[in-house]
């Protein structure tokens, strides 16, 4: 089903694609539409019990492909550098293989708090207050993973 890496010297695994997704700023989320072309969108994220979770309106292109197709990939780019003199760079990425599904319930509330807590971990109170008031206009949508890959040149 998946091709295997064609540089595989560069080809990393397990807690180092982890560590990417964890520290990872954002991630583009890449998603099939009605029409047939692809659709990719920056978005933040958070990993979380062995998924990835994003929140985003209660409706919009990025569900409406989901709800067409729900398999989807997320590519995050981490760590990169420039290297003028040798016409190259250093990188990490990794790019996540799954399936999209909404978030319900506790399950919802649980990845709303994850995401607070990746991206404004100083403010946990304010955070919940804030969850509380969004919850039920927010959606929140969890990818199984199906398969991870990751790359890099350091």
């Amino acid at each position: 089903m998946f091709k295997p890496m064609r540089k595989s010297a560069r080809e990393i695994f397990d807690k180092d694609i982890i560590e990417i997704l964890q520290e990872g700023e954002y991630g583009v989320l890449a998603t099939i539409g009605e029409n047939g072309y692809a659709y990719a969108t920056p978005l933040s994220y958070v990993y979380y019990n062995d998924c990835v979770y994003f929140h985003c309106a209660v409706e919009g292109s990025k569900l409406d492909n989901i709800r067409h197709n729900n398999k989807v990939s997320l590519c995050v780019v981490g760590k990169t550098k420039v290297l003028p003199a040798e016409f190259s760079t250093e990188y990490e990425s990794v790019i996540v293989f799954g399936t999209a599904s909404e978030a319900e319930g506790e399950e919802k509330k649980e990845a709303l708090l994850a995401i607070a807590d990746k991206y404004s971990p100083e403010f946990k109170k304010e955070g919940l207050l804030y969850i509380d008031r969004a919850v039920s206009k927010t959606c929140v949508v969890k990818i199984q993973i199906d398969k991870m890959t990751g790359k890099a040149r350091r």
